[in-house]
């Protein structure tokens, strides 16, 4: 990684996010509160880091002048410039992250983190790689 920490700042989070992520993994159900909980935070905080990465990564590539403002159109922009190769699951995984803040539910919680260790980290482990290969 750049030692330029500064311009790698969000990038570098999303990664350390990541990482605290995967644990999630190791957990099986039935899930106590706390670890439901702790679980569904752990999603939303690597989903945030990852879109402030792309968008920290894109500026640094010279799209800035699109106006980059949302996660909805970081997301749009990071497809059409190849940094993400599924628009779907990310625009699923916002929704995720969506559901979560507007109405917390055991049902909610539950698929947030089925979907979680079976797409998502997939697709921010995919981010991470391409971050990594091509966007550095």
């Amino acid at each position: 990684m750049n030692p330029n920490y500064d311009t790698h700042k969000k990038t570098s989070n999303f990664f350390k996010a990541l990482e605290n992520l995967k644990e999630i993994e190791k957990k099986q159900p039935p899930y106590d509160t706390i670890t439901e909980s702790g679980m569904v935070a752990l999603f939303e905080i690597c989903f945030e880091q990852s879109w402030k990465a792309m968008k920290e990564r894109l500026e640094a590539f010279g799209y800035g002048e699109r106006r980059l403002g949302s996660p909805n159109s970081i997301i749009k922009l990071a497809y059409q410039a190849g940094m993400i190769d599924d628009e779907a699951r990310w625009s699923a995984a916002l929704k995720a992250r969506n559901d979560v803040i507007h109405s917390y539910s055991e049902e909610i919680a539950l698929k947030i983190i089925a979907d979680t260790k079976e797409k998502f980290i997939p697709m921010f482990e995919a981010l991470r790689r391409n971050i990594e290969a091509d966007w550095m």
